[in-house]
């Protein structure tokens, strides 16, 4: 790529230490550079953060809003751009891309919209009790690499109309267009408000037991996500946690076979299954199963895999090579147990593709069923007694989402309510919303993300409790 990228610290575009290799999943070879920090520029991050929170923080939220919204108009206007160095980076097809570009300006929009009144709890008897929420200070956003724009914005946008300050480390197989939006910042917002620094996933822990961070915001796996919570408990950080998930979609059986099917398919396969909250295991009443698995495997095997950046390509490649070897593996272990109707074996041509992938005949202790596997690949379950498949179900460390399939919508949603999970859809999926509340359950995080209840994530509630001064 005939561009430099640079650091964002203190208002400046700044080179790092050193570079590295981004490389394209879709070949597998380099196609850009990525400036590094060092510890230095880890500290001069910050220290530019903790500079511009008083002004920032007093600044009217008003004036706060109107400046994310201008992201958000800037964002759009060079959408087309974001989205093909989006498509190079992380390998999703082309329209994903700018479904995603969109949808982090939908969501820029959202949090600019949002206000967090003070509430009276109290007025009575000469005695007010005022609740109100105060900014944190200086804020550690560590962002993945399977949604690197909208994951990074769904903390961004809360963050910063709320009063605090950012700095933010995308995943180093995906930084680029953290990069580029860190121009935009470094364009709209005043000095230091946001920084963007990367790095090889070998200076997070200055980042989150840095002195002067107060709060941080982590999406990406349970076991980093341990070592986040571990590292930020020496100065009792605040923490919002966005873990791992092995979500389950529970077909019922008064649904047409090949009709659900279709629909757990686009939950299971869009992104190449690259989504937390992606179905990740699918329990299927016994009569409809061999029907269920027949579609499936049809679906899978019309998919056009291949290049994001062609048109036409339905599924793009798994983002990096220690996925794509993590996958692979769960997919020779699943070929032991199970029957593959479908993929399950890896492209030979460059880059990492793996195609949809379609798995019967698992037992419940599989790898693949227990596991969060990351990729294009579905594990199909049967079962006879509602109960007992809801018992499956849960019988996990993991409680992201889920899914219930059901004609009978009241039916549906009462098994939904016995879901051990933060969300759980019925009749659709993916249907996150920047104005609804999104948590994990067990090891699936801690704290949520969007609605009102992401803006508290980035406050304090302070409590201001007065009477009248009583004469002695």
């Amino acid at each position: 790529m005939d561009r430099d990228f640079r650091m964002l610290i203190d208002g400046e575009l700044v080179d790092g230490a050193t570079t590295f290799d981004v490389i394209d999943p879709a070949t597998g070879a380099a196609f850009a550079r990525c400036p590094k920090a060092d510890a230095a520029l880890i500290d001069r991050a910050v220290a530019a953060a903790k500079r511009a929170f008083p002004a920032w923080s007093a600044t009217p939220i008003e004036e706060r809003a109107a400046l994310v919204s201008k992201l958000a108009d800037a964002l759009e206007t060079r959408a087309g751009e974001f989205a093909n160095l989006l498509t190079s980076e992380q390998g999703k097809p082309l329209d994903q891309a700018m479904y995603e570009v969109m949808g982090s300006v939908f969501t820029l929009r959202a949090f600019a919209a949002m206000r967090i009144e003070p509430k009276t709890l109290r007025e009575e008897g000469g005695n007010t009790i005022i609740e109100h929420r105060t900014p944190l200070g200086v804020v550690a956003a560590i962002t993945p690499w399977n949604f690197p724009i909208i994951l990074l914005m769904n903390k961004l946008g809360p963050a910063l109309v709320t009063g605090n300050c950012m700095v933010a480390k995308p995943a180093p197989t995906t930084p680029l267009t953290s990069l580029l939006f860190g121009e935009l910042c470094g364009e709209i917002l005043p000095r230091g408000v946001v920084n963007i620094v990367c790095d090889q996933n070998d200076l997070g822990d200055l980042l989150t037991s840095h002195p002067d961070v107060d709060k941080v915001a982590f999406t990406g796996s349970t076991a980093t996500g341990k070592k986040v919570m571990a590292s930020a408990a020496t100065g009792v950080k605040r923490v919002t946690l966005e873990l791992g998930g092995n979500d389950a979609a529970i077909v019922l059986d008064d649904l047409d076979a090949r009709q659900v099917a279709r629909k757990v398919y686009g939950g299971a396969m869009a992104n190449a299954g690259q989504i937390c909250v992606a179905i990740k295991r699918a329990y299927v009443p016994a009569p409809m199963y061999d029907d269920f698995c027949d579609e499936l495997a049809l679906l899978a095997k019309e998919a056009v895999v291949d290049d994001g950046s062609k048109q036409g390509t339905t599924v793009g490649p798994i983002q990096n090579k220690m996925q794509f070897e993590k996958v692979k593996a769960l997919l020779d272990d699943a070929r032991t147990r199970g029957t593959i109707l479908a993929g399950g074996t890896a492209l030979d041509r460059p880059g990492y593709f793996i195609p949809p992938t379609i798995v019967r005949d698992l037992d419940d202790d599989a790898p693949l069923v227990r596991e969060e596997q990351f990729g294009p690949v579905l594990p199909v379950l049967k079962y006879t007694d509602i109960d007992d498949v809801i018992r499956r179900a849960n019988d996990s460390d993991y409680g992201l989402g889920g899914t219930v399939w059901g004609k009978d919508v009241a039916r549906a949603t009462d098994v939904a309510m016995r879901i051990d999970s933060g969300t759980v859809w019925v009749n659709q999926y993916l249907a996150i919303d920047a104005n609804i509340p999104f948590r994990g359950a067990k090891q699936s995080g801690l704290g949520g993300e969007l609605g009102e209840a992401g803006l508290h994530e980035y406050t304090q509630a302070h409590i201001v409790n007065a009477v009248a001064f009583a004469d002695a």
